[in-house]
């Protein structure tokens, strides 16, 4: 029995999952000098500048999580810097 080989799947657009990482690692200082500059950036924001793309924008979060930012939750709808 074939198996899919998942390094190669194609997600939205044929692109594959390490090129899906590679746009949204891109993508990152522009929500960063966003968020540095109005404070935060909602998630309806960032999903529509990924143009609706699912992985990327969680791939988007996950990303600015690791750079220490606060992606809120299901209540708080919004990416800002943590306060410390």
């Amino acid at each position: 029995m074939d198996a899919c080989d998942t390094r190669t799947s194609a997600y939205k657009n044929g692109k594959t999952f390490a090129q899906c990482r590679e746009i949204a690692e891109s993508m990152n200082p522009s929500f960063k000098e966003h968020i540095e500059k109005n404070g935060k950036v909602l998630w309806t924001e960032i999903l529509a500048k990924v143009d609706h793309d699912e992985l990327i924008y969680k791939l988007t979060l996950k990303y600015l999580r690791q750079d220490g930012y606060d992606i809120g939750n299901n209540k708080v709808p919004e990416v800002k810097k943590f306060i410390s």
